[in-house]
């Protein structure tokens, strides 16, 4: 039987920086009968023949083995050329701009139906309109429930889309793998779009039965976008399969080196760019569309374009690299977890804490070091205990992203809410939403060839969590904006503190003067705060996960949208004149006071980001039955 203290003497000499070694794997047959075990054998610095054999599932060596093809040949830095070198990213592989057009085609859908759920719910059917239409100086709406059941209605529909992710995650990495579980959610997702579709058609639209179709389709839309969520984002990046830094010599000479972390955080950054073409595309023409057509087209035109997603599936079906199913990782995970913290809990809690926090947490539980007193369950080695450390250490800094959230969703209800109170000169009053991703695609770009690349030449390590600690203050200020402008609201409004519901004799609406593009500071801050929390929010997820828990780690980041929903339930009762200016100021004040308490948490870790971002992949070893 193998020793894995073999397995890692082979596979350290392949990551020693300071050689360049071909690593291979080489199957050997013992007889009939024979287990078909495989040898990992060091051609340059181990003997071959010398190692004894080590134990592993063949889908193990065959990773091994495309590792190898992908890294042979290049030469890897010294530690002092890793402190020294400038650092770039990799070329990024075509296929992920394939996905990134699905991901596109079906940001288009869903932002395109939910930019006008606002309106739908919380206004009431235009006098005559059998549509929802109002004509250029009217205000579209339908079911007429009002502010506070329009911010408690998208509210559950962002909770319920953000939990779900849990459910495509467990289906995709035991089951299904994430190609045929974003295939499955794609025809879930058609199913809402259409019953989306008839509770808007006219003839429905003025009955109350509509309410009831509309919800139906929330909750069916919901489960099939959560569970396309937390696929789509992990196949996309790990299209790109280096894992390791290595040396390149630019044109002009210069030696950098090339690291896998900035190229994956390079390919979330143009994926959400796509993201945001698509949400800015469908949001401006289904603002229209509700405005001057109705309701059933700002419906329909969503579900047309979402087709090209099976389209697009189709035809790359067998060009993407896919991850088959590992079976159930999270069980044998949380084993692992619990053993760790066997022993280590005391009825004085500041104890518990030292030790639940020691430096030899997981040291204690890996294979080597228990050696033949560890469990039958235990059939992984030391890289992968590193690998769930750093997932769920990844997991502790999502804890944080619920009150960053609060702030992001207002987008999606009061703001649109915010700006039907001001003079927009006929503009659709939820087209002010589109300068989000608007600025998103102005400025991604922008910080991925200038700003990102400065800091690095000129010394600054402007990390994950650094970003993600700039997020928290930048989400704050749009907050702080918004305050101040809903101040000024009720300031100049007519009706004063209740410019939501002010109407002259005749029924028409009274806004206040104040230009409607004032709203402008707060949606570029808020594209600002998602390009340094939000995108690196996917990008840490990925990078830190177990290599066969991707679509978990990635679930559980989107998983605290969904409990972020949940708080904004609390804060509902602030979501209606004259408390609005509360509102966002408490808003803003939670955002800012958690960046602060973040960075105090994480600035530890951060130091450790380096590391965390270059353990090789680790694996769990499945013992094959003779």
């Amino acid at each position: 039987m193998g020793h894995a203290s073999d397995f890692e003497e082979a596979f350290e000499a392949y990551r020693n920086p300071t050689r360049n070694l071909k690593v291979s794997i080489r199957s050997t047959m013992t007889g009939a009968g024979a287990d078909g075990t495989q040898e990992l054998v060091a051609l340059s610095g181990i003997k071959e023949g010398h190692g004894k054999e080590v134990v592993h599932s063949e889908k193990v060596s065959a990773e091994l083995a495309e590792l190898d093809d992908l890294h042979y040949g290049l030469e890897f830095p010294t530690e002092e050329e890793k402190q020294t070198l400038r650092r770039v990213s990799d070329t990024l592989p075509w296929n992920a701009f394939l996905i990134a057009l699905i991901e596109m085609a079906e940001r288009f859908s869903y932002y395109g139906s939910t930019v006008v759920f606002t309106n739908f719910i919380q206004q009431s059917l235009p006098p005559g309109s059998h549509t929802g239409a109002a004509g250029l100086n009217g205000q579209a709406g339908a079911l007429g429930l009002g502010q506070q059941a329009s911010t408690g209605l998208t509210t559950f529909y962002q909770f319920w889309v953000y939990l779900t992710p849990l459910c495509g995650a467990y289906i995709a990495d035991t089951y299904l793998g994430r190609f045929n579980t974003i295939c499955v959610a794609i025809v879930i997702t058609l199913v809402g779009h259409i019953i989306l579709i008839v509770c808007a058609l006219p003839g429905v639209i003025e009955h109350k039965s509509a309410t009831a179709a509309f919800v139906v389709a929330m909750i069916i839309m919901g489960f099939g976008t959560g569970t396309f969520k937390s696929n789509i984002s992990p196949l996309i990046a790990e299209q790109y399969r280096r894992t390791q830094l290595f040396i390149r010599t630019e044109k002009n000479g210069e030696r950098v080196v090339v690291d896998p972390a900035l190229t994956i955080a390079r390919v979330y950054m143009y994926f959400y760019l796509f993201v945001n073409v698509g949400s800015l595309i469908g949001q401006i023409a289904m603002t229209y569309a509700e405005k001057f057509v109705g309701f059933w087209l700002a419906f329909t035109l969503p579900t047309i374009i979402f087709f090209i997603c099976p389209l697009v599936l189709w035809f790359g079906r067998n060009r993407y690299i896919r991850s088959p199913p590992t079976g159930s990782i999270l069980a044998t995970a949380l084993k692992l977890w619990g053993l760790a913290m066997k022993g280590r809990w005391r009825i004085n809690p500041v104890t518990s804490y030292r030790l639940l926090t020691a430096p030899d947490f997981w040291e204690n539980v890996k294979p080597s070091k228990l050696g033949d007193a560890k469990p039958a369950w235990m059939t992984f080695d030391d890289l992968w205990v590193d690998e769930v450390r750093r997932g769920l250490k990844a997991c502790t800094v999502f804890c944080w992203f619920p009150i960053y959230w609060l702030s992001y969703n207002q987008l999606n209800n009061n703001l649109t809410s915010q700006a039907a109170t001001m003079s927009t000169h006929g503009l659709p009053n939820d087209v002010l939403s589109n300068l989000d991703p608007f600025a998103l695609i102005i400025f991604i770009p922008i910080c991925d060839m200038f700003i990102y690349p400065f800091l690095r030449s000129n010394g600054i390590r402007w990390t994950s969590l650094k970003k993600i600690t700039a997020g928290f203050a930048t989400g704050s200020a749009a907050m702080i904006w918004a305050a101040v402008l809903q101040h000024y609201i009720y300031k100049t409004n007519p009706c004063g503190n209740h410019a939501a519901t002010c109407k002259d004799a005749n029924g028409n609406v009274l806004v206040s003067p104040l230009n409607v593009w004032i709203q402008t500071g707060s949606y570029v801050l808020i594209a600002f705060s998602e390009i340094f929390a939000s995108i690196t929010g996917l990008e840490y997820a990925f990078t830190k996960a177990p290599k066969n828990m991707k679509s978990l780690v990635m679930s559980i980041f989107l998983v605290t949208s969904a409990l972020s929903a949940a708080l904004g339930e609390a804060f509902v009762s602030l979501a209606i004149d004259p408390l609005l200016v509360w509102n966002y100021g408490v808003m803003g004040v939670l955002a800012g006071v958690t960046g602060v308490l973040f960075w105090f948490s994480v600035s530890k870790l951060d130091k450790e980001e380096d590391y965390l971002n270059n353990l090789s992949g680790g694996n769990e070893i499945v013992r094959d039955e003779a």
